[in-house]
C-alpha cells in the first residue's frame, strides 16, 4: 500500500509502498476515509532533532483519522468489520491512572506502553496511507450515525482539541462573558464553532489574515479584531473595560501571548494551545489577580466521543479542503505559505 512516510527530522515526507498491515489480538485494521493535516506535522519536518522527543523516524504521518474497520484482531468484540470509526490519537500506556479514564495525551508511564510514541503519526504509523494499524482497540471509536469519515477525520485533533480546552473552563462561560480566540486558523475556526454550539459566551475573534476573520464570522463570532496595535485597546472597548473571561491563544508565539495577558480580565484563564514556542513573564502585579495561565494538548477519549456527537448534529464542522494522498505535499506547502484556510484532509 502507499504511505507518506517521514524518513528522519528535518526532512520533507516520501510517499512509499509498504505491506498492508495485520492485526495481533485486540488490535485493529482501520481502512482511512480520511487523514487530517495538521500544522504540529511541519513542526516534525522542520524543528525537531534527535534526542528531543522519545521516539524517532522512519514513521507514517497522520494523526488525525477516520475510516471504516477493515480487520479485527483476536479478542475484538465490540466492533465489526465494515463499520466507521474514527481513531482517538494519543496512545499511552493504558494502565496508569490518567490512561485508565481515557485521558491517554497525559500518560504518566510513556515508557512503559507497548511500544513508546505520541501516537499514529506520531512515532508510530498513522493514517497517511490506505490503511492504519490501531495496537489496542480501545483507541477506536464508533462513529454516530450520518457522520462520514472524511467529516470526522480532522474533529479527533482539530475539534478535540479546542474541544478540551473550552470545556475546562466551562464555568466561566456563563451568559455576560466574553472570550478571545487568538487565531481563528485550522484550530480556533473550530473552537469558536465550539464556543457557540456549548456556552453562552461572546466570542471576539484575533487574526492577522482578513480571510480568517471572514471565516470566524461565518463560524459565529460576534466580533472579529485584527491584530495589531490597536486589538487590546478594541477588545477591551468591547468588554466595557473589562476585559475577557477566557483568552484561547491558538498560536502561542510572544506577541499573543502578551495580548492575552493584557485583555484578560480578574479571574479568568488563559489557555494557551498553540506550539509557536512563545513566553509569558509572570509576576504578581504583571498580571490580573486571579488569571489562570495553562497549556493544554489535545484531549480526552471521553472528551472525543462528545465532539464526534456535535459533528453529526451539524453543529461542529470544521472548513476542509480534500487532498489526494500524492498530492499531500501541496497541502502542507500551502500551510507553509499561509494560503490554506481551515483545515487539509487526506483522502487516500
Amino acid at each position: 500500500m502507499r504511505a507518506l512516510r517521514l524518513t528522519q527530522w528535518k526532512s520533507e515526507p516520501e510517499l512509499v509502498e509498504v505491506p498492508e498491515p495485520t492485526p495481533g489480538p485486540q488490535q485493529v485494521v482501520v481502512r482511512i476515509g480520511g487523514a487530517g493535516a495538521c500544522h504540529s506535522d511541519l513542526h516534525l519536518m522542520g524543528e525537531f532533532e534527535p534526542g528531543t522527543l522519545p521516539w524517532n523516524p522512519p514513521f507514517t504521518l497522520g494523526h488525525e483519522n477516520a475510516g471504516w474497520v477493515h480487520a479485527l484482531g483476536e479478542g475484538v468484540t465490540h466492533l465489526r468489520v465494515g463499520q466507521p470509526v474514527a481513531v482517538y490519537g494519543a496512545w499511552g500506556c493504558g494502565t496508569c491512572a490518567r490512561c485508565r479514564v481515557g485521558v491517554d495525551p497525559y500518560c504518566e508511564n510513556p515508557a512503559e506502553a507497548p511500544v513508546p510514541s505520541g501516537g499514529g503519526g506520531l512515532g508510530l504509523d498513522g493514517g497517511m496511507a490506505e490503511y492504519e494499524l490501531v495496537p489496542d482497540a480501545r483507541h477506536v471509536v464508533p462513529l454516530p450515525e450520518g457522520l462520514d469519515p472524511v467529516d470526522a477525520a480532522p474533529l479527533t485533533d482539530a475539534g478535540l482539541t479546542p474541544y478540551h480546552a473550552v470545556r475546562r473552563s466551562w464555568h466561566r462561560l456563563a451568559p455576560g462573558s466574553t472570550t478571545v480566540v487568538i487565531g481563528a486558523g485550522g484550530l480556533g475556526h473550530v473552537g469558536v464553532q465550539i464556543l457557540k454550539a456549548t456556552t453562552a459566551t461572546r466570542v471576539i475573534a484575533v487574526d492577522t489574515r482578513p480571510e480568517a476573520l471572514r471565516l470566524a464570522e461565518e463560524c459565529g463570532a460576534d466580533l472579529t479584531v485584527p491584530s495589531g496595535d490597536t486589538a487590546a485597546e478594541q477588545i477591551r472597548d468591547a468588554t466595557g473595560g473589562l476585559g475577557a473571561d477566557l483568552v484561547l491563544d491558538f498560536v502561542g508565539a510572544d506577541a499573543t501571548l502578551r495580548l492575552g495577558a493584557s485583555v484578560a480580565r480578574m479571574l479568568s484563564d488563559l489557555t494557551i494551545v498553540g506550539i509557536a514556542r512563545g513566553t509569558l513573564p509572570v509576576s504578581f502585579f504583571g498580571v490580573p489577580y486571579e488569571m489562570s495561565v495553562q497549556t493544554t494538548y489535545w484531549g480526552s477519549r471521553p472528551e472525543l466521543v462528545e465532539v464526534l456527537d456535535l459533528g453529526a448534529r451539524g453543529l461542529v464542522r470544521p472548513r476542509t479542503t480534500r487532498f489526494a494522498l500524492q498530492d499531500a505535499l501541496g497541502a502542507y506547502e500551502r500551510m507553509r505559505e499561509g494560503s490554506l484556510l481551515g483545515r487539509a484532509v487526506i483522502v487516500p
